[in-house]
């Protein structure tokens, strides 16, 4: 994946400095939580439940509720503009839990309706490289490989896809994430399915509503 066609994350600490004005609107709201649950319930807010375990640092920055808009651009699909909320959260171990909806969106802005959806887990390692499981609505299920590239930035490649029988054909994929303009996050999609080569598929931009 070039440069290019990423996002370009901004310093660490210009990062750090802008989560702490927005965190005026987005400190108070959290997943929802289950007083009456006997283990600890999930968070998306480092201020509230178990502590981050210390092998999650490198994701630290990505812990929160995140919702902006996308577009998907493929040669064999009608290119869409998209709405769209991502959670990372944890329990306190050492991993990350992750979920991500789509909703459609029309050329007014208007919801049309549900789009793609996908939940996984991020898998931080002593060697600092980072195993992401993906299973996608769809009928897809992924393992990544990867990294951060920088103390805001983080790129995996599949090593992995299986599909059911109904599901479409995926040779692989790319992803990289980023935090951009001081806080911001952003990623861009590389995907080779349906006989076509790797190739740009989804990006978007989403600004932070919980954490």
């Amino acid at each position: 994946m070039s440069e290019s066609q990423g996002p370009v994350p901004g310093s660490g600490d210009a990062a750090v400095r802008a989560a702490a004005e927005r965190a005026a609107t987005t400190r108070e709201r959290n997943l929802p939580q289950w007083p009456d649950l006997p283990i600890p319930n999930d968070t998306a807010n480092l201020r509230e439940g178990v502590n981050l375990h210390d092998r999650l640092l490198a994701l630290l920055p990505l812990i929160g509720v995140w919702r902006g808009e996308g577009e998907v651009v493929y040669p064999t699909i009608e290119h869409h503009h998209f709405g769209q909320q991502i959670t990372f959260a944890h329990d306190g171990r050492p991993f990350v839990y992750y979920e991500s909806r789509a909703w459609l969106l029309d050329a007014d802005g208007k919801v049309v309706r549900p789009a793609a959806r996908e939940v996984g887990w991020w898998r931080p390692q002593p060697d600092d490289t980072v195993e992401l499981l993906l299973a996608h609505a769809t009928g897809i299920v992924e393992i990544f490989y990867g990294e951060a590239r920088t103390a805001t930035s983080w790129e995996l490649a599949t090593d992995v896809t299986m599909r059911t029988a109904s599901a479409k054909d995926v040779a692989g994929a790319k992803r990289l994430y980023g935090l951009v303009n001081n806080g911001d996050l952003a990623y861009v999609e590389e995907r080779a399915m349906v006989g076509q080569p790797l190739q740009p598929h989804t990006s978007a931009y989403l600004r932070r509503v919980a954490g």
